[in-house]
């Protein structure tokens, strides 16, 4: 038992302990809850009390935040509003709950017949869930069944759909303003003609504790395995000097991945685009992740981008720990947020 809280306390978020520390500019302090650190009360200068736990504040009504948190729910709202979600996107269920529901069609083989039938490579990820946990792309049956297998262990309902390809980005909504955009660039290494991709991730790993990053890279993660075998790759692979090696298809920034700040380039199209689809989503926080076949920059095309998903309580804990001016960056957008929550 000691061992799981030295664990969760190692990977408590930062949020409790930015809010306790920016409250004082507006006024407000923060009751930091002692033991684990990820629960919070705010009380403003005016009396009024606000919660949060992890990353979820009380900006966001319950029924829109599950409805986000649901991705094959929050894919219908979006299509049927007329965003541009991932297409051929279909639920299948773990074995117990297909026989609890009786969808005796859906199950982890019936989501194989779907994928033959779109044609690999194919997407698979659990249906709730974040930072990138169970999500695969898969080129064969072997890994399918692999990867449905992870997913349900994580959720009984999984997502089999057509992977689309692009620039990854997460612009974070706030009443009606985007308040940060990054590109997100997945897990890689950069070979120096000396070092395997192995010591490479290692050394990737030490860089990540250096900048109190809360990161922790699985080198004995399947999927990282799989990749370089596509590459003709292994982990005992010395990369020539230069040569760039992905390890992962996901980019978010908790596997690993790299984030690169382009709020300031975010086309004007795309900024509304972003906060319209918050608002009819009922949020007032959201983090709307986009894929980009092109550059943010530009105009959206049709055909040209996708919403991946969005996210009700968009953590920016892995942004804040990519360096000193990020870090900065957060707590000006966590003010802005502690404002909002005053309103």
């Amino acid at each position: 038992m000691k061992n799981i809280k030295r664990r969760l306390k190692k990977e408590s978020l930062v949020l409790g302990k930015l809010l306790k520390k920016i409250a004082p500019r507006i006024g407000a302090s923060v009751f930091l809850e002692p033991e684990w650190e990820i629960a919070g009360q705010i009380t403003f200068k005016s009396g009024k009390k606000s919660y949060f736990r992890y990353n979820t504040l009380d900006l966001n009504p319950v029924g829109a935040s599950d409805i986000a948190q649901d991705k094959d729910y929050a894919n219908l709202f979006m299509r049927r509003l007329g965003y541009p979600i991932v297409p051929d996107s279909k639920t299948f269920f773990s074995k117990e709950w297909a026989q609890a529901v009786g969808a005796s069609r859906r199950t982890i083989d019936d989501a194989y017949v779907y994928a033959k039938r779109l044609g690999f490579p194919v997407v698979v990820k659990p249906n709730s869930g974040s930072q990138g946990s169970g999500v695969a792309i898969v080129h064969n049956r072997r890994e399918f069944y692999r990867a449905m297998r992870a997913a349900f262990k994580l959720d009984r309902v999984a997502l089999v759909q057509k992977p689309v390809h692009g620039q990854d980005y997460r612009l974070v909504v706030l009443d009606d303003e985007v308040i940060s955009a990054y590109e997100r660039i997945p897990l890689n290494i950069v070979g120096d003609g000396k070092t395997s991709i192995q010591r490479l991730l290692q050394m990737k790993q030490r860089q990540f504790i250096a900048a109190k990053r809360g990161t922790r890279i699985k080198v004995d993660d399947p999927r990282i395995a799989e990749k370089l075998k596509r590459q003709g790759l292994t982990l005992h692979s010395v990369p020539s000097l230069g040569e760039q090696a992905f390890l992962l298809d996901n980019a978010n920034l908790s596997s690993g991945g790299d984030a690169v700040d382009v709020t300031a380039s975010v086309n004007l199209a795309f900024r509304q685009l972003a906060v319209r689809l918050t608002n009819d989503m009922n949020l007032r926080l959201c983090g709307v992740d986009l894929m980009v076949d092109g550059y943010i920059s530009g105009l959206p095309i049709p055909g040209k981008y996708w919403v991946l998903e969005i996210n009700a309580a968009p953590g920016l804990d892995h942004y804040a720990r990519t360096g000193k001016a990020q870090e900065k960056i957060v707590e000006e957008l966590y003010l802005k947020v502690l404002r909002s929550l005053d309103r």
